[in-house]
């Protein structure tokens, strides 16, 4: 094996938390032809968060190797629901749904893929061709003692929950994408690594060579604890205004920022090491590199001047002595508005709404450096901004 494909498979495995079966892949990269590169995503929802991007900057890395990226929407599927890490049964969204998310997707992922290198593909081109006989045909060639390996399955099972039949029937066909696509390698998340399997079974048995499988881990979101996820607000979404990615970004954690690094950026591993290594030496301050990775971040889905007003727009704010560097970011959800009585106790800044309200009265309170002076204000959802109560209590709020 030559330097330039050990070089190369040193940086398709980047943080990779599995790749099965490793002594296949080397061999297809080692072949010198162009491999068919899968990934699913299914429409679920209208915008996708930094979370998605861990397998879309995946696939970009294959691309620029010279590699065949097959980026598939799964329209057919996200009719019928993943049922992965799912204790009920979820219910399908309509084609309507799907197909306007999908929409979307189309336009986001060209952020980062380039879109003269990617072929977009929906499962519903040979699902919808599928009759029942298809079906049952596909269906033959699993078992449910298989089916129940998988351990949400398994847990549901033996905890007495129903498990609908249409939900064996979505890990055989995001299986059988892998044939209709002949995929040589399909990545997905951790989560992912039964349904990815599945593929690699069903290609032997159509009598193809099995696709290699590649899992990346979750991605934390702001927490650094849970999944980035838009239900759970902790997530950073691509489409999210410059100063609100930024500003999020400097919210995470010292340590979860490694994290982010090597998920998301596009920084060779060598510099990232360095700069790490000079951090625990205490020869550079944390967050010097944390302005780095925000500027990187913002400027790959706006561009490099809204990067840099995002970054004076930051520094206007923390580093002039407008406001304390130390502000805590708070993240609140709301399907409606938020009253700002709540929102003031929901982020700490006083015990109960009664005493929100009497801080208001007293004018000892500040939206973005201006006192509120009504206490029926109601902060909109998407909104971030600075809440200041007495002299002493601040809050970076954050409102999805």
């Amino acid at each position: 094996m030559n330097d330039s494909i050990k070089a190369q498979l040193i940086r398709l495995k980047r943080g990779t938390d599995e790749v099965l079966v490793e002594a296949e892949f080397e061999k297809k990269v080692a072949s010198g032809r162009k491999l068919r590169v899968k990934a699913g995503f299914d429409p679920t929802a209208p915008d996708l968060h930094l979370g998605h991007t861990v397998l879309i900057n995946k696939l970009k890395q294959f691309q620029d190797e010279g590699h065949h990226v097959l980026f598939l929407i799964g329209d057919f599927t996200g009719m019928i629901g993943d049922p992965t890490g799912k204790s009920t049964t979820r219910p399908p969204l309509t084609k309507d749904d799907v197909i306007e998310n999908a929409k979307t997707y189309q336009q986001q992922i060209f952020k980062i893929l380039d879109p003269a290198k990617t072929e977009v593909v929906f499962n519903s081109t040979w699902m919808s061709t599928f009759e029942a006989s298809d079906l049952i045909q596909l269906a033959a060639k699993h078992t449910v003692a298989r089916m129940l390996e998988r351990d949400d399955f398994n847990k549901r099972y033996t905890g007495g929950k129903p498990i609908a039949i249409h939900e064996f029937l979505y890990p055989l066909i995001q299986g059988y994408d892998s044939v209709a696509l002949k995929s040589d390698v399909e990545l997905g998340g951790t989560d992912q690594k039964f349904n990815l399997l599945v593929g690699r079974q069903l290609q032997e048995t159509y009598g193809q060579e099995p696709q290699v499988v590649m899992t990346m881990p979750i991605l934390e979101g702001l927490d650094g604890v849970q999944k980035m996820s838009k239900s759970l607000a902790n997530y950073i979404g691509i489409n999210e205004a410059p100063d609100d990615m930024f500003g999020k970004l400097m919210s995470i954690s010292d340590s979860l920022m490694w994290r982010y690094y090597e998920l998301l950026s596009f920084r060779e591993l060598d510099e990232i090491s360095k700069w790490k290594k000079r951090c625990e030496q205490g020869k550079e301050n944390p967050k010097n590199i944390k302005i780095a990775l925000a500027m990187e971040i913002v400027e790959r889905f706006h561009n490099k001047e809204e990067a840099i007003k995002a970054k004076e727009s930051f520094d206007s704010r923390f580093k002039r002595g407008e406001l304390p560097s130390d502000i805590p970011v708070v993240h609140l959800s709301t399907s409606e508005s938020y009253p700002i009585a709540n929102v003031i106790k929901d982020a700490g800044l006083t015990s109960s709404t009664s005493d929100a309200y009497r801080m208001i009265k007293q004018g000892a309170v500040k939206l973005d450096g201006e006192k509120i002076s009504d206490k029926n204000l109601q902060l909109k959802q998407g909104m971030r901004c600075i809440i200041q109560v007495g002299k002493r209590k601040f809050a970076d709020i954050s409102i999805s």
